[in-house]
């Protein structure tokens, strides 16, 4: 059978094709373990215990994304391996930081934290957040270095791993604790496990004590010099762009009546399986090769490639499961689950934006634009959270219908802005120092 077109501009690139392969694969038979036993999850587990696991999560979430500094994005960009490697221990210091203060905070002030986002149910669970801050932070890190040295191979390993472990100790720990602690508990290891295994791989390679050697303070300090625009504006615009997308759930899981904030993180973790599938694989191959076609003046061209190929391959699935899912989640995840189905289908057009959009939003960073990402995202918060306001003022309170309508407004003027940029011709890499491009 004859591969599309657009399949066979991307394996003229280094084998692009293999690489996203490699990725699929693993990623698809890791989310087919998820698949399998989130109707399992849903019969253990009630709507208001998955209304906890998506307020923790989302604070995990909005803290984690930007645990390293946004020091873990840039570990593939220098054409160095030692300052690479610099990168990596910098952003596993950051992390390590980072869930010291959560850690703190939880320590010194736990009923506080939980009364202010309107949840004071989940107290006692909030010792979780810096021990799934560290391993987020951890996990990015790690996945981004063995991106940068193209070993999809782990990665995908790593996803399976992931998903193994979360399901299984989801189910496993459904009756024997009180109900949403297993739910939690797999959660943390969905990143831990994966985290131990990518660790014992960076640990054994003899490229990491070459690469390792001589470092010292002084190279620290210079990677961080030459990189210092993702913790000036990447920290800022991906603690944005992650709060956009989780204050408003949490908002939802304070406002709403009922467990609405467990319906909407089903229909989350249903929906982002397609997008995950090919989205992440084909963003972090987009990642390892994009710095090197900005450098040989190919960025519009490869961007383009793969934003076809990404709505030749994901567009439809996304499309068809927003059809499907009004009428099928009362039969797949029991009838308790019916407005999740619902919800699926509000959320479609802005999770195909996202799918289009994500995957080539590092461009942004390529070609020097921090300033204007922070200054979306900035935008793109108060927009979202002010949509969830205003509609808890109106009449039955569509929460989380406007949500969804806010995320397809801000993904579409992401998608421009990403394609406009490529096309630049005055913008400069910023991971480029003299002494690189020489090389």
């Amino acid at each position: 059978m004859k591969r599309p077109p657009w399949l066979e501009r991307l394996t003229t690139r280094g084998g692009v094709l293999r690489s996203v392969a490699v990725l699929v694969g693993g990623t698809a038979f890791a989310h087919a373990i998820t698949a399998l036993a989130l109707p399992v999850l849903t019969r253990l587990y009630s709507p208001a215990d998955f209304s906890v696991l998506a307020v923790l999560a989302s604070v995990l979430a909005v803290i984690s994304v930007a645990a390293c500094l946004r020091l873990d994005v840039a570990i593939a960009l220098p054409e160095s391996d030692h300052q690479a490697f610099d990168l990596l221990v910098l952003a596993l210091a950051c992390a390590a930081g980072v869930s010291m203060m959560c850690g703190a905070v939880v320590l010194f002030a736990p009923g506080w934290f939980a009364s202010t986002i309107g949840r004071p149910d989940i107290e006692s669970y909030l010792w979780m957040i810096p021990i799934g801050v560290l391993l987020a932070g951890a996990y990015s890190a790690l996945q981004n270095w063995f991106v940068r040295e193209k070993q999809f191979n782990l990665i995908a390993r790593s996803r399976v791993v992931q998903s193994g472990a979360s399901a299984g100790t989801q189910i496993g720990m459904s009756g024997l604790a009180s109900a949403p602690i297993g739910l939690l508990v797999g959660y943390l290891l969905n990143t831990g496990a994966a985290c131990i295994g990518l660790g014992y791989q960076l640990v054994r390679q003899q490229r990491t004590r070459r690469n390792g050697q001589g470092i010292n303070v002084a190279r620290l300090k210079q990677a961080w010099k030459d990189h210092d625009r993702f913790p000036k504006y990447s920290t800022w615009d991906a603690l944005c762009n992650s709060a956009a997308i989780q204050v408003p759930v949490i908002m939802i899981a304070a406002l709403a009546a009922g467990p609405e904030a467990g319906y909407l993180l089903l229909a989350m973790s249903v929906i982002q399986a397609p997008m995950s599938l090919f989205g992440t694989a084909i963003g972090q191959v987009y990642l390892s090769r994009a710095p090197q076609a900005y450098r040989d003046g190919q960025l519009a061209s490869f961007t383009k490639q793969v934003l076809g190929g990404l709505i030749k391959a994901g567009v439809g699935p996304l499309l068809l499961m927003g059809a499907l899912s009004p009428f099928l989640f009362g039969f797949v995840f029991g009838e308790e689950w019916e407005r999740a189905g619902v919800l699926v289908a509000w959320m479609t057009p802005w999770f195909v934006m996202q799918f289009l959009a994500s995957p080539i939003s590092m461009a942004m960073y390529i070609t020097g634009k921090q300033q204007t990402v922070f200054l979306l995202q900035v935008s793109g918060l108060a927009f979202r959270v002010i949509a969830v306001w205003l509609a808890s003022k109106l009449p039955n309170a569509p929460l989380t219908e406007a949500y969804a309508v806010s995320g397809t407004t801000f993904y579409a003027v992401y998608l421009w802005l990403i394609l406009r940029s490529v096309k630049d011709k005055t913008s400069h890499c910023p991971t480029l120092t003299p002494n690189e491009e020489t090389h």
